[in-house]
């Protein structure tokens, strides 16, 4: 077994005060690689903040813009092209990010607008961290759904895919939402969300439980003698209402002890368990009032499980279109705009705002719309298309834009100093620990984004100029 880093001292794996049977296991990691970075990293910050960003890269099909395969050099044709997938996570890497992300969904939706899954996102990570050409240091993390997986596959997996990695996987733990979804795992429609958030808990519980039946020095390889020690396996015996598992799992501990759990829950059972469990947590907020009410809320979440908030990373959706000037940023925001498909664009506007959109100019300033306590349908949304309506005074075009990538995350348009002071002053103002990006074209987004913004980020001392920890914990332990 490899001794724990010194860099990685911080990053014990799991909540400390739901450690499961068979007592926490400590990080270890393998032997410290070469330096990655990008060009600005020998500059010398310029400040010194208390806290430096967490940067999640969130890679999803041609980008997360619907009308990025529409563009005539996109990767659409590249899905399947694990290759495809090496270079995204390289690029990230390059950045010294944390992780990239892949979310996951089981039905295949209107294959008509475009892709919504292609590879099968484990499998895909463990691809990637496989080959030595691919990433090195950058965390790996795949959603795993509750509801449609059983804790010991589950365990298994993420534990194969921790050894495979070298101590860099993550999990992001959800319940999955849609009956289309169910209808593809043996239900009629999905389960109500009390029971898939009860199911959810159990799951975790377990899945940690199976992670820590093999203590960290049950392998002996004596070749004298024998392979492991039986007395450092632990049986769960876990009969609950969900699940009977016996225990223990066919994978000996690996690197990290568990992987990194993460979880997006916005409702109260979902802030509930990512205050019980979660190391990272996705968030969704369109503007800095919005994060910090999440932000407050789910940090209280975190300490009324007994965790210390500091040690849990908030990481809200990020979107960005970086230019040199901030006229080169619009216009890369406009071409793609102008390739969505405008009667399918405002068809779907018009449901979000409960009118008929359909004549509506594109190049013209939004119609003005009822205010929120007189809408009568679902208000999350709806709410959005008003701030964004009364925040940016958009035309109709550039409103279809903002909604077809993200929704309602928070976009950024301008300049690497722009881009930089609104993600400075999101931190310091107690609304993010970091973002978790979402590209909207692939690779040129995220690539202007580990070229332009993160080299300045460096310079005011806000992000790492080097890894200095080889895990997944590692990262999100350094602040």
């Amino acid at each position: 077994m490899a001794a724990p880093s010194p860099h990685d001292d911080a990053a014990q794996p799991g909540p400390a005060h739901t450690a499961p049977a068979g007592g926490a296991a400590s990080a270890t990691t393998p032997e410290a690689g070469p330096t990655l970075g990008t060009a600005a990293a020998a500059s010398s910050p310029t400040t010194a903040p208390a806290r430096r960003l967490h940067l999640n890269a969130f890679l999803d099909g041609a980008g997360h813009h619907q009308a990025a395969w529409r563009a005539p050099n996109s990767s659409v044709h590249r899905l399947t092209d694990i290759t495809y997938y090496e270079e995204l996570a390289q690029t990230a890497e390059r950045g010294l990010f944390d992780a990239v992300f892949f979310a996951d969904g089981h039905s295949v939706g209107d294959v008509s607008g475009g892709p919504h899954w292609s590879l099968e996102p484990l499998t895909a990570l463990s691809a990637l961290s496989a080959m030595a050409r691919a990433t090195e240091r950058i965390g790996l993390v795949c959603t795993v759904s509750s509801t449609f997986f059983a804790p010991f596959h589950a365990a298994r997996m993420l534990a194969s895919l921790d050894h495979i990695s070298g101590g860099r996987a993550g999990w992001n733990v959800v319940t999955s939402m849609w009956d289309a979804e169910a209808r593809n795992h043996g239900y009629r429609a999905m389960p109500p969300k009390d029971e898939r958030y009860e199911r959810a808990r159990e799951f975790v519980q377990v899945a940690r439980a199976l992670w820590a039946s093999w203590d960290e020095d049950a392998v002996t390889a004596d070749p004298e003698g024998q392979w492991a020690d039986p007395s450092k396996l632990h049986r769960l015996d876990h009969e609950g209402r969900h699940f009977l598992v016996d225990g223990p799992l066919t994978v000996p501990r690996s690197p990290q002890g568990e992987p990194v759990l993460f979880q997006a829950g916005a409702s109260g059972p979902g802030k509930a368990l990512a205050g019980d469990y979660a190391e990272g947590i996705y968030a969704v907020a369109y503007d800095l009032p919005a994060a910090q009410e999440y932000y407050s809320s789910v940090k209280a979440e975190v300490a009324r499980a007994g965790r210390d908030p500091e040690s849990v990373a908030v990481m809200p959706g990020l979107v960005t279109y970086v230019g040199r000037t901030h006229e080169e940023a619009l216009a890369k925001q406009d071409r793609v705009d102008r390739l969505l498909p405008v009667e399918q664009s405002l068809a779907q506007l018009s449901t979000f705002v409960e009118q008929d959109c359909s004549q509506w100019e594109l190049d013209a300033p939004v119609p003005p719309l009822p205010p929120l306590e007189k809408f009568t349908g679902p208000q999350g949304r709806y709410g959005t298309i008003l701030r964004i309506v009364e925040a940016e005074n958009p035309t109709v075009r550039q409103l279809l834009g903002r909604l077809a990538a993200g929704g309602g995350h928070c976009t950024m348009v301008g300049t690497p100093q722009s881009i930089a002071d609104q993600m400075q002053e999101w931190l310091e103002k107690g609304g993010a620990d970091g973002f978790n990006l979402m590209p909207p074209v692939q690779p040129d987004s995220l690539a202007d984004f580990v070229d332009l913004v993160v080299p300045e980020l460096q310079r005011r001392g806000l992000f790492r100029t080097e890894y200095t920890a080889t895990t997944l914990r590692g990262h999100l332990s350094q602040v």
